[in-house]
C-alpha cells in the first residue's frame, strides 16, 4: 500500500478514531532506535528494508498478518522508554492526521516480561509486569496530549487464546480508569468462543458489574455467531470490525436498531483478507447506505503502511463517500465512544462547530 501523499487528504477536518492497536502502530524508526540501544539485532539496517519485513502489501490471511508482529514485537516488549516512547509518538502521529480524539488499544501482557505466563516473544523474565505496562502507556500518552494538544485515552485487550490473562485485564481496566483508561476489548482467534473459555465472560460480566465499556473483535473473519455472542453473551457496546454480521440479515437489522457503533476499517480489512479486496463491495457501504452507527478506523498502520487520510480517501474513491457522510460518521464515533457524560458533550460542541453544524438540543 503506497504512502498516501498530502494531495489525496478528502476530509481535512477534525476526526475521531476508536480502533487502533499501539502495537500495530509503532513507527519502524523507533524499532531501530530501540533495537540499537538493546543491542537486539533485527532482519534489516535501514527504515525501508525494516518496512518491507514488517509491511503487508497484498492481501493476505489473518494468521499471516498477525505472523508480522513477531517481526518486532521482541524488541520494544519490556522495556519501559520504548513503551514510554510510542505511546508518545502515536499522539504526535494522530495529531497530524488531524484526530482530536483517539482511543488506542493494546494487550498489557504482550509488552510486559515479568507476571505474564507466558512471557511473550520468546524474552527472558525482566521487570515490567502488565500493571507497569499500562502506567507507563498512560504516561507517554498524558504527555503527547500536553505536546500535541489532542485527548487519547486506551483500551485493554484480552486475548482470545490466553483466557488465563483476562481477569488480569479487568483488573487493570478498574484501577486505571481514572488514568485514562476506557473499556476492554477481545482480540484474537475468533474460533476461540467464550464457551470454551469461560474466564471471558466471567470478566465482561465483572466489566459490567464495574461499568466498564465494552468493546470485542467480532464477525471480522468469524461468522455472525461470534458477533452474536459479544453482544449477548459479553454485552458488548461497540463492535469491532463486524463485516460478517451482514451474513444474518436479522441480527443485523436487530443491532441497526439498537443503534449498534461497528469500528470500521477498510484498508485493514482488504489486507488481512477479511473482506473482498474490491473496495466497492466493502460491507461499509452498506452500513454507508443503512445510516447505521460506524466509524473509520486504520487498526494497524505499521503493517498497512497507512493512515487515517488513506482510509478516508479509500471510502471517497470507491465507496461513494462524501464530506457529509464523514461528518455524520465522526459524530457517530464521539457519540459510541467511552469518554465520560461530560467530555463526550464537549468533544461533540467541537466537532459540530469545527463542522459548521449547529448542535441540536437534547430534550
Amino acid at each position: 500500500m503506497a504512502e498516501i501523499s498530502s494531495e489525496q487528504v478528502v476530509f481535512n477536518k477534525p476526526k475521531v478514531e476508536l480502533h487502533v492497536h499501539l502495537d500495530g502502530a509503532i513507527r519502524v524508526q523507533t524499532i531501530l532506535d530501540v533495537a540499537k540501544r538493546r543491542g537486539i539485532p533485527l532482519p534489516a539496517n535501514t527504515v525501508e528494508e525494516m518496512r518491507q519485513k514488517i509491511i503487508l502489501e497484498e492481501p493476505a490471511t489473518l494468521t499471516k498478518f498477525l505472523g508480522k508482529f513477531a517481526e518486532y514485537m521482541h524488541v520494544v516488549a519490556g522495556d519501559k522508554e520504548a513503551i514510554r516512547r510510542i505511546a508518545y509518538e502515536f499522539v504526535e502521529d494522530k495529531a497530524k492526521e488531524g484526530v482530536i480524539y483517539v482511543e488506542v488499544r493494546y494487550s498489557p501482557h504482550f509488552l510486559a516480561n515479568t507476571k505474564v505466563d507466558p512471557i511473550p516473544w520468546d524474552q527472558k523474565e525482566g521487570d515490567l509486569s502488565p500493571d507497569d505496562v499500562v502506567h507507563l502507556v498512560n504516561e507517554g500518552l498524558k504527555e503527547g496530549e500536553r505536546a500535541f494538544n489532542i485527548k487519547a485515552r486506551s483500551i485493554l485487550c484480552c486475548m482470545r487464546h490466553m483466557p488465563s490473562w483476562s481477569m488480569d485485564v479487568v483488573t487493570l481496566c478498574k484501577k486505571y480508569r481514572h488514568e485514562g483508561v476506557v473499556a476492554i476489548d477481545l482480540a484474537g482467534d475468533e474460533s476461540l468462543n467464550c464457551e470454551a473459555n469461560s474466564q471471558h465472560r466471567r470478566a465482561y460480566e465483572e466489566a459490567v458489574r464495574c461499568g466498564v465499556h465494552r468493546t470485542v473483535h467480532a464477525g471480522e473473519v468469524g461468522p455472525p455467531s461470534v458477533v452474536r455472542e459479544a453482544v449477548e453473551v459479553l454485552k458488548a457496546e461497540r463492535v469491532g470490525h463486524g463485516y460478517r454480521t451482514l451474513e444474518d440479515q436479522e441480527l443485523y437489522k436487530k443491532l441497526l436498531a439498537q443503534n449498534m457503533h461497528f469500528e470500521v476499517c477498510p484498508i485493514s480489512s482488504k489486507l488481512t483478507g477479511a473482506c473482498d479486496p474490491d473496495f466497492t463491495k466493502h460491507p461499509v457501504v452498506t452500513f454507508r447506505k443503512d445510516k447505521a452507527n460506524y466509524s473509520l478506523n486504520t487498526d494497524d498502520p505499521l503493517i498497512f503502511n497507512s493512515d487515517l487520510h488513506l482510509d478516508y480517501s479509500t471510502a471517497h474513491r470507491y465507496m461513494g463517500f462524501t464530506e457529509e457522510e464523514f461528518k455524520r460518521l465522526n459524530i457517530s464515533s464521539a457519540e459510541s465512544c467511552f469518554l465520560p457524560e461530560e467530555e463526550k458533550k464537549e468533544l461533540l460542541g467541537r466537532l459540530h462547530e469545527a463542522y459548521g453544524m449547529m448542535q441540536s438540543t437534547a430534550f
